[in-house]
């Protein structure tokens, strides 16, 4: 059977464990989690886990049903859709050259990087954008010699706005 990948966002109580447990239900039920996402909401009690995954249809329902019976869930919601704001932060270390300074630098511009750390040999900056623009960005730069990557995992919130800006 197909799988998709989805987004889930849970609201739950900020306590020791919880993010095991969530992790180990997925676990037990042989779904991998792809990237996982968790810290305190604006309530110091509460966090939001962001959880990808590939799975069909019918695991998703079994498996949001599964969440949902955790005393520690407050909420749970899919925010695979076009309703979501969605965006990841990568830390990426390239390799720079004098010859390659100038085309490392305007990938970098273009994608609205910002440095964090310029050394003689390589650079260190951070991107943020969806999930596809962090894949492209870090496909432009695989040419030169990516050192190292730190992925935040998909964060995702629901949008405010009526129409969807």
């Amino acid at each position: 059977m197909n799988q998709d990948k989805y987004i889930l966002t849970m609201l739950v109580e900020n306590e020791p464990g919880v993010t095991a447990r969530i992790a180990g239900l997925f676990a037990g039920r042989g779904y991998n989690i792809e990237t996982i996402c968790g810290a305190p909401t604006a309530n110091p009690k509460m966090s939001r886990i962001t959880i990808t995954t590939k799975a069909n249809p019918l695991q998703l329902e079994q498996c949001k049903k599964q969440i949902k019976r955790l005393v520690n869930v407050i909420k749970l919601r899919n925010m695979t859709g076009e309703k979501a704001v969605k965006r990841e932060m990568a830390l990426v270390c390239v390799k720079v050259t004098p010859e390659t300074l100038k085309k490392i630098k305007k990938i970098i511009t273009a994608f609205d990087g910002r440095m964090m750390d310029a050394g003689q040999q390589y650079y260190i900056f951070e991107a943020t954008g969806n999930e596809d623009t962090i894949d492209e960005l870090l496909a432009l730069l695989e040419p030169f010699g990516i050192k190292k990557v730190a992925r935040s995992g998909v964060l995702a919130l629901y949008k405010e706005s009526k129409g969807g800006k």
